[in-house]
């Protein structure tokens, strides 16, 4: 059981108030921490076929919690050892993530780190990291091209450093809510990869099927009684609104709006939401929760996120029953619901192909005209169809429950983090 209680005396710091008998401590104190600044080789020793240590630059290859990489280098001069916590020093500056195993970082991040390397006291680094972010951020604002931190301004950072045993007691606390929802975000990648071994297995190999025989169609060999139909046969497809000069905000007021933000690489949903006020009610176009959506604008050529497919999850607080989406967002309602969650897998599986409906240069656009019209589906009997949905339907579910439940883990750690790494409530047992 853990018991907390609420600190009563205080003393004044440069960074406000802190318990009497902590210390503030910089980061430069070789006693206690090590700081290793990036370097980066030069880019012909890079590779992506897992040839020598994994390589990351800056903020793009950051998650939620650990870093993640598919950059490699055979040559590397600078390494992050297991559990450092790394923080960009180059626009965005102060961003932070901890590294799982041995990483070489380039010249955009720094690796910070216990001297004796223990885990739960690197831990309490990034989390009194993550409480002072906005003072880190700072360091970088001093009018010049782009942001960024130097090495001594990063050894003068001073830091609230309690005693050995609190350390280790904040750092648990904190860590027991990053490490569930790492545990829940895992479940969910097990569930949605179990999801589409299903459907390739279904409905691309055609595995449980190969005793049925087999007809020529448009798209090779298929089952006998199955069919071949346009994509736009059997979905409608909506695009959103421009909501240009209409002001955002990033607390809950008005529509839930979401927007490519929502969109992951790949397909999939990301719960970062923004809000929006209108007068245009009448003309919105509304999401509901668990519709389908794709990516339909993207501002490169690489094609990544074009046509990338997502399940709208809402905010586990939003009163609504509905939000509204941009123009960048194309909706696609099912002319049978049995088709949401086969077309979904089936829209991520065949992301690229998707991506060739564009329009545009150095902007693409998908042609949803021309994507409804070519863009060819297998379609199974209604009877296989919802033999699918049932096995399936249920790994959703999940999925949704656990993002749920992965935005009340980050409410509350959020809450306590400041708390917590200020002293304000102290922990007195675990």
């Amino acid at each position: 059981m853990i018991k907390f209680k609420w600190e009563k005396e205080f003393k004044e710091t440069e960074i406000g108030e802190l318990p009497k008998e902590w210390e503030m401590t910089a980061l430069g104190d070789k006693s206690k921490f090590t700081i290793i600044m990036g370097q980066s080789p030069p880019s012909k020793y890079y590779n992506q076929n897992g040839d020598g240590i994994p390589f990351i630059q800056g903020k793009k290859e950051f998650g939620d919690l650990y870093v993640k990489t598919e950059t490699y280098t055979t040559k590397c001069a600078k390494i992050a050892p297991p559990y450092s916590v790394l923080i960009t020093v180059r626009a965005p500056v102060g961003e932070l993530n901890i590294t799982k195993g041995r990483f070489c970082i380039g010249r955009g991040v720094a690796a910070v780190f216990n001297k004796n390397r223990l885990l739960l006291e690197n831990r309490f680094i990034y989390y009194v990291l993550k409480g002072l972010n906005r003072y880190l951020s700072m360091l970088g604002e001093r009018g010049t091209t782009y942001d960024s931190i130097t090495k001594e301004e990063l050894d003068n950072f001073a830091v609230p450093f309690p005693k050995s045993v609190e350390r280790s007691s904040i750092a648990s606390v904190l860590s027991w809510f990053d490490d569930l929802i790492e545990n829940k975000k895992r479940q969910n990648d097990i569930l949605e990869k179990t999801a589409m071994a299903v459907f390739k297995s279904w409905f691309i190999d055609f595995e449980p099927f190969k005793d049925s025989g087999f007809v020529d169609s448009e798209l090779g060999k298929i089952p006998k009684t199955w069919k071949v139909r346009s994509i736009g046969k059997i979905a409608d497809f909506r695009n959103g609104l421009s909501y240009k000069g209409v002001e955002k905000f990033s607390e809950p007021t008005g529509y839930l709006f979401i927007t490519l933000n929502n969109v992951l690489e790949g397909g999939g949903f990301k719960p970062e939401y923004s809000w929006i006020k209108s007068n245009r009610i009448k003309e919105h176009h509304f999401l509901k929760e668990g519709d389908l959506i794709i990516a339909n604008t993207e501002q490169t050529k690489v094609g990544r996120l074009v046509g990338c497919p997502a399940l709208v999850t809402f905010p586990y607080d939003y009163k609504k029953e509905k939000g509204v989406y941009s123009h960048h967002i194309t909706k696609i309602t099912p002319k049978d619901k049995l088709y949401k969650l086969f077309l979904y897998l089936y829209l991520k599986i065949t992301q690229q192909e998707t991506a060739t409906f564009h329009t545009g240069t150095s902007v693409w656009g998908l042609d949803i005209e021309n994507l409804k019209r070519n863009k060819l589906v297998v379609i199974p009997p209604k009877s296989i169809l919802e033999r699918f949905h049932n096995v399936i339907n249920p790994l959703f579910k999940k999925i949704t429950i656990n993002e749920k439940q992965i935005m009340v883990l980050r409410k509350i750690r959020d809450v306590l983090l400041p708390l917590l790494v200020f002293g304000r409530l102290r922990v007195e047992e675990i």
